[in-house]
């Protein structure tokens, strides 16, 4: 059985779910597009390969061999998009919390059936329909639940939108004892530079007391100054529209000292180094194509 247990977004990582770029199927049309990135990458002809992400996988799947993590893959669906495991379910405590996905990714959470059947079934929540949250919008810091959402009257519109206040309110009454806090965020469904597609592509903490963060990417600037208040100015890291959409808020933390980043964000990775992180450097600019990094394509199930 797998005892699960995640209270934060950086304690030392033991157990994950790291999703799968095999057998990830054609290159999608523009219409079934799920976000502007994706959508501009097949306009351009510049739509990532299979084998490229597969290898970038690989070399992620590599550094948890390093740290020894256990790591399960999902079952492979022939041609069917499973790389971000994130999306699709996440872990509270020791609650697993199945995610409402967009009706097309489905299949993604039978992939991990195998591994649900290990975890203690009072422990897998699951919800009603109209109740959406997705993993890349919660994010766990001492005892806050921060949850991205979109409060604008054309939710229903906005294909980047994925948790609603119903989500929110779900997470409150489930962790009474914890102080859940949403954040509402800027959504394009055609400007990838003016999209925070989950909290986790606008910020993420790191370490004990710092964060990356996008300012921009908050639609009420009293959310971003809450953030500022917490964690102190000097403890953020500032990244710019273009490093958003670069993706630098979404690298991945094994433990308060170990931080997974993309080799090319020299300038992020400059800092987390002289705020004295080991900075592991993978590969990952092919399945950024797609709107999502290194926290979006991982879901942790045990932290210490």
């Amino acid at each position: 059985m797998i005892k699960l247990n995640v209270q934060d977004e950086t304690s030392r990582l033991k157990a994950v779910i790291l999703g799968t770029a095999k057998s990830c199927g054609p290159i999608p049309k523009i219409e079934d597009a799920y976000d502007p990135k994706s959508a501009e990458h097949i306009k351009a002809g510049t739509y990532p390969l299979e084998k490229d992400m597969v290898a970038e996988m690989e070399a992620l799947n590599a550094i948890f061999e390093k740290y020894n993590v256990k790591v399960y893959r999902p079952k492979v669906i022939e041609d069917y998009n499973q790389i971000f495991s994130r999306d699709i379910a996440f872990v509270i405590d020791n609650k697993l919390i199945k995610s409402n996905i967009l009706p097309d990714r489905e299949k993604e959470i039978e992939a991990i059936q195998y591994i649900l059947d290990t975890i203690d079934p009072a422990n897998v929540v699951e919800t009603s329909d109209d109740v959406h949250f997705e993993g890349g919008d919660v994010m766990l810091w001492k005892n806050y639940i921060f949850i991205g959402t979109y409060k604008g009257e054309d939710y229903a519109d906005i294909i980047t939108a994925r948790t609603n206040m119903k989500g929110v309110n779900f997470i409150k009454e489930l962790f009474p004892n914890k102080i859940v806090k949403e954040f509402d965020l800027v959504k394009s469904n055609t400007n990838a530079k003016k999209n925070a597609l989950h909290l986790d592509c606008c910020f993420q903490p790191v370490g004990k007391d710092k964060a990356i963060i996008h300012k921009e990417g908050f639609r009420n600037e009293e959310d971003y100054n809450f953030l500022v208040n917490l964690f102190g100015k000097e403890n953020l890291f500032h990244i710019s529209a273009d490093e958003m959409y670069q993706m630098f808020s979404n690298v991945f933390s094994i433990s308060n000292e170990v931080v997974v980043s993309e080799k090319n964000f020299t300038r992020l990775n400059t800092w987390l180094r002289e705020q004295g992180f080991i900075v592991e450097e993978v590969p990952y600019a092919e399945i950024a194509k797609q709107e999502g990094l290194l926290r979006c394509s991982t879901m942790p199930l045990i932290r210490e």
